[in-house]
């Protein structure tokens, strides 16, 4: 052999080995990043036991106590008193509910006296009650409550207050419409949701992946495919942080190959007490994440937010915090939840 045809033979083989180890690295570039072996089969027992459910003498554990919804309120209801002549029973009250408990798209509540406690509450069959009141919400996320609302919400409380022999005493609708404008203008300049943008630098994360990360800063699965959740400290409180990515990816038949570039870290601001430190926690939380995961923390437009944003935001939401308090709205409490909701 020629040292020409030597030295063709050596480029050639260079040649080769370059394009293998080319196409292994552009290979290895396109693969999701894979959560450790021992998350992965942990995750991969969860899906098999949420399809094929196992019968065994195993006492399953209890379910949580669902929260308790804050009753009516005059600082953010319109409410109606309902007299009656004599005590009428939960049966009775139960019967009489509208089968909605909505005004258009305003929540609409009916709540009783109880004779033995002489608290306020959803009526509760075996119970007795002196009195009812009716409470139809101001305002909420969907806007101010309005005349065609209102209307509603009188018959309503008529229709039931009928039925239990009782008499209604109504507001002024102007009064409270207008009372409802106010409160609505007041919620839609305060209102705070915020969301960062995490964006994979490099090669995109499997929902493996995701989640062994999120688990380390206390993130549990949510209700919904794709949403990790940071409870509150409190049981029962409302979730601090929200971090979501693809449903599709979750639901995939094989998450490992799914490919999610980018992840949604929420705050609800309005939601969360103050005392959590929600805002501290979710920078922490995205920090931390864009170090661990090779990612970008950003906005919805993709630029990318420096530490000193983070700061500037922080400062802000403090200003926010004092005057839902200095307005008996505080966040995190069942008034300002059901406000921004």
């Amino acid at each position: 052999m020629s040292g020409f045809t030597l030295g063709l033979a050596v480029l050639g083989g260079l040649v080769l080995a370059f394009l293998v180890g080319w196409n292994a690295w552009t290979t290895r570039r396109a693969t999701p990043r894979q959560a450790e072996v021992a998350v992965a089969q942990a995750a991969a027992a969860d899906v098999q036991e949420r399809n094929e459910p196992v019968l065994d003498d195993v006492p399953l554990a209890p379910l949580p106590l669902p929260e308790r919804k804050p009753g009516l309120d005059a600082l953010i209801d319109a409410l109606a008193q309902i007299a009656v002549d004599a005590t009428a029973s939960g049966e009775l009250a139960l019967s009489a509910l509208p089968p909605t408990r909505r005004a258009g798209s305003k929540p609409f509540a009916i709540e009783g006296r109880n004779e033995a406690t002489g608290d306020w509450e959803t009526p509760r069959a075996g119970q007795r009650y002196t009195a009812f009141q009716a409470g139809v919400q101001l305002a909420n996320r969907s806007g101010a409550l309005n005349d065609i609302e209102f209307s509603e919400f009188v018959m309503k409380t008529q229709a039931f207050a009928d039925a239990v022999n009782g008499a209604a005493e109504f507001p002024e609708m102007r009064d409270e419409v207008a009372r409802a404008r106010e409160l609505d203008q007041f919620a839609s300049t305060h209102d705070a949701q915020l969301g960062f943008t995490l964006r994979a630098r490099n090669a995109a994360w499997s929902p493996g992946y995701v989640q062994q990360n999120a688990s380390r800063l206390g993130f549990v699965a949510g209700a919904i495919p794709g949403r990790l959740v940071q409870p509150a400290s409190v049981p029962g409180g409302p979730p601090v942080l929200g971090l979501a990515f693809s449903t599709q990816a979750a639901l995939s038949d094989d998450p490992s190959h799914s490919a999610i570039r980018d992840v949604i870290l929420s705050l609800d601001v309005t939601h969360v007490p103050r005392s959590e430190q929600p805002f501290a926690r979710m920078a922490d939380a995205a920090i931390a994440l864009a170090a661990s995961m090779d990612g970008l923390i950003t906005d919805d437009n993709g630029h990318v937010i420096p530490k000193e944003a983070l700061d500037r935001i922080g400062a802000d939401l403090e200003q926010l915090y004092d005057t839902l308090d200095a307005r008996d709205l505080s966040a995190g409490s069942p008034q300002a939840r059901r406000l921004f909701s």
